[in-house]
């Protein structure tokens, strides 16, 4: 790919229409850690527009301006008080909007089969920038390029001003005020009296914080597609062996795993068309509770990591860990309100020796995540902030040990909830930020009803692995748009 693959066509600055009410706002114990971590790029692949793409811009640039009047701290800078506590002042000082055009790039390009081309990297602002630069520069920036035969409107967010629910919350509001809402659905909520608020101090090196990753190591991306049937396939297996283990086979549980297991996924729902109301059925009346259901989601992250460990190839007696962003909104006593904005998010890791985890089954493994997620509760993240607040440090994102994953965003993110007037996303895509070897980000599925796509960053030999690691791939479908 040529160095740069896009033209500049303009680049301003847009405020918000209406003063901000807003003064300042705390960084919470929640948002400082995030300071070393590059700013959040995500975004969304459309069609053409039914109107030229400067008519696009012309309307986006206003409701981009609308919607900071609702978002007043994405138009604020950061600035670091004499108790070096750091604030996001709501002063109005605007964000970045480019036009941008790569007429040669097209749709079937971009998804076309194999690792994520490297062009979405280049439909963001800000790359390699640090969330503590926002002391200097925009919190946000969006950018509106045109292809060949479509547009892709990439925004960057700081990310110690949002987490991912906040980051869709901010974005889908933009869309729903370029459509041409007058009222705005979900409003924000920025109080800031909770269990987050805290005088403890984050001390920074002079100049301030570094990235804490090798943002320049040679990696692989990939999008793996999982149906919601291969999801309840990977749950069921996971489920079985938990909870039935011992019993008494020809129960119709254990038969169902065992026929299923030798079903590819194109040809399973031909074989029974209901397999999947009779895959849930299964999993309703053999697992006892709710509490003690391994969920769809923890069933797909145990394989995920039992087989990105394996492509590895670790000695057996190494630790793995695999970690998994919690959003504490729900589970703080009295809850948040679902629209807080900021970082309301803590991370759990999951420990076990690579010899554990290879030579035990799937269920295994997705017990070990399903436990240390149910037990996060209101006293865990009491406990961690408090924590926290005796040793006061950055989020170390990266894998140094070689042995580590990261799971971030959520496939309950409403992705696709957007459409800035001509009808949903046809996929959604990150940038560089925040990739290294191990990280992965899990996405809704375009066709909803509990489809997941996995962006799977990795090493070019590990990838290599993964990709021929049946246990793996047989739950992987191609993505139809």
């Amino acid at each position: 790919m040529p160095s740069s693959s896009i033209s500049i066509l303009s680049r301003c600055s847009v405020f918000p229409d209406q003063p901000s009410s807003l003064t300042s706002l705390k960084l919470s114990v929640s948002d400082l850690p995030m300071l070393s971590c590059h700013y959040i790029q995500k975004g969304v692949l459309l069609p053409s527009p039914p109107y030229s793409v400067s008519d696009f811009f012309s309307f986006l640039k206003r409701a981009l301006s609308a919607t900071l009047s609702h978002f007043p701290p994405l138009a604020g800078r950061f600035s670091t008080d004499s108790d070096s506590h750091v604030h996001i002042l709501c002063n109005d000082s605007g964000v970045e909007l480019v036009q941008a055009k790569a007429k040669h790039i097209t749709l079937n390009t971009l998804l076309s089969p194999g690792d994520v081309p490297d062009y979405f990297k280049e439909f963001f602002q800000f790359d390699h920038t640090i969330s503590y630069s926002g002391h200097f520069k925009p919190l946000l920036a969006v950018q509106v390029t045109e292809l060949a035969d479509g547009v892709f409107v990439g925004c960057t967010v700081n990310h110690a001003v949002t987490d991912g629910t906040s980051f869709w919350h901010f974005f889908n509001t933009l869309a729903e005020i370029c459509k041409g809402t007058k009222k705005i659905s979900k409003t924000p909520d920025f109080c800031r009296e909770t269990v987050f608020n805290s005088p403890a101090v984050l001390k920074f090196p002079e100049g301030g914080p570094v990235v804490t990753f090798n943002g320049d190591e040679p990696l692989r991306e990939r999008i793996f597609h999982f149906t919601r049937e291969s999801i309840l396939k990977l749950k069921l297996k996971a489920n079985t062996n938990n909870q039935i283990a011992g019993r008494k086979p020809g129960n119709g549980f254990t038969d169902a795993v065992e026929i299923l297991g030798k079903q590819g996924n194109d040809s399973w729902k031909t074989v029974n068309g209901n397999i999947t109301s009779v895959l849930e059925n299964l999993i309703k009346t053999n697992v006892p509770n709710r509490t003690a259901e391994i969920s769809s989601f923890q069933s797909l992250c145990a394989q995920l990591w039992r087989s990105v460990t394996r492509a590895r190839k670790l000695d057996p007696s190494k630790t793995t860990t695999f970690r998994i962003a919690v959003n504490c909104r729900h589970r703080l006593n009295p809850r948040l309100e679902p629209y807080y904005f900021g970082n309301a998010i803590q991370s759990t890791p999951t420990v076990a020796s690579v010899g554990e985890l290879l030579s035990n089954d799937l269920w295994w493994c997705a017990d070990l995540l399903h436990k240390n997620v149910v037990a996060y509760d209101d006293a865990t993240i009491r406990r961690e902030i408090a924590n926290w607040e005796r040793h006061p440090r950055l989020f170390p994102l990266g894998n140094n040990d070689g042995a580590s994953i990261t799971m971030g965003s959520s496939p309950r993110f409403p992705m696709y909830d957007n459409d800035f007037g001509w009808g949903r996303p046809i996929a959604v895509r990150s940038g560089r930020a925040n990739k290294f070897d191990g990280k992965i980000s899990a996405f809704p599925g375009r066709d909803g009803n509990g489809s997941i796509d996995l962006e799977i960053v990795l090493s070019p030999e590990t990838m290599a692995g993964l990709e021929q690691d049946p246990d793996f791939m047989q739950y992987v479908s191609t993505i139809t748009v």
